[in-house]
């Protein structure tokens, strides 16, 4: 499997990727993120056959998934990602280490440094604590999620899903609803699909909808029906509650009743619209079961699927210079 050329640039390898980590969507150009889903794309057929677990292209190499946060999806996702590309993965939770005993977060980035690994994937509950660690370590760094700042993988598996139903981006209305304020999913969403030519909507109610919205170039709403009038993909985010403090909302009842998709709700956007959710679901608050298992509209298990890819993708592209490929540093 060779690097696929830039459809933007006519660019390959390392000219179409010259970062040494993936941090955030922030930072990253149009064609960049069209590469890193092309390389995707190439996995996704890979890993539906039964040699998915036979690239061994990271073999020899040591992947360490240092989650400071608590994961199902996304740790469960990267393990696997690492594994099918033959590296060595190990897994470090914070409740088991010396994060628990004091430890600063630097001199954990010391330590993940000295143990020579070839690449760190990092979930921390603070925003900026993975460009921290990025910056200690000599090995490349992706971003699994840092607080309320980004998570990268998810914004690039969910733009995968939403190319492989849509056929594209330019022009597609997108609905993202739900906690705006504290979700890294959200922004790297927002920054993901407006740079790829998405209209962007995003609802919310006003004590959840971030200040200045605006600046992300997409278009804020409080009235769900209104931002789902047209949509071609409705994308529900739960409420985040383990990071509030204070009153942001009155009741699940109410919040379901103004801002929960149900079938009827659903049928003011597209007829062929897709629905979609990063997990995990809170079943008859945000959503609701008949939405989220429709078999014709609902994308949620394609995304998990996707996420594999992408990640195996990101994991692949930045360790390329440690395996010595032509054109990468």
């Amino acid at each position: 499997m060779t690097s696929a050329a830039s459809p933007d640039t006519g660019l390959i390898g390392r000219a179409n990727f010259p970062h040494r980590h993936l941090l955030g969507i922030a930072n990253l150009a149009p064609h960049e993120i069209r590469f890193l889903l092309d390389e995707a794309a190439r996995w996704v057929a890979l890993n539906r056959t039964e040699s998915r677990k036979h690239d061994g292209r990271l073999a020899g190499l040591t992947q360490i998934n240092a989650f400071f946060e608590n994961s199902t999806r996304t740790l469960l996702s990267f393990e696997i990602a690492g594994k099918r590309l033959g590296a060595d993965v190990v897994n470090m939770h914070a409740a088991q280490s010396s994060v628990k005993k004091g430890e600063t977060l630097i001199d954990t980035a010391v330590t993940l440094n000295s143990m020579r690994a070839d690449v760190i994937v990092i979930r921390h509950m603070s925003s900026g604590a993975v460009q921290l660690i990025a910056d200690k370590v000599d090995c490349p760094v992706l971003n699994a999620g840092d607080g309320w700042h980004e998570h990268p993988t998810q914004g690039l598996l969910d733009a995968l899903t939403i190319r492989r139903r849509k056929g594209g981006f330019e022009g597609l209305i997108v609905t993202i609803c739900g906690d705006i304020l504290h979700s890294r999913v959200a922004r790297s969403n927002m920054l993901c699909l407006t740079a790829l030519g998405c209209q962007v909507r995003v609802c919310a109610p006003p004590t959840l909808m971030p200040p200045a919205i605006e600046r992300y170039r997409v278009t804020p709403f409080t009235d769900f029906d209104a931002a789902l009038d047209g949509a071609d993909v409705a994308m529900m985010l739960r409420i985040q509650n383990e990071r509030m403090e204070g009153g942001f909302l009155p009741s699940s009842r109410e919040y379901h009743m103004l801002y929960g998709l149900t079938p009827e709700r659903l049928k003011r956007a597209k007829p062929d619209a897709i629905v979609m959710h990063p997990g995990p679901m809170n079943r008859g608050i945000e959503i609701l079961s008949g939405v989220a298992d429709d078999p014709a509209r609902s994308a949620i298990t394609e995304q998990v699927e996707m996420g594999v890819a992408v990640r195996m993708a990101c994991l692949d592209v930045l360790t390329r210079g440690q395996r010595g490929i032509e054109g990468w540093a």
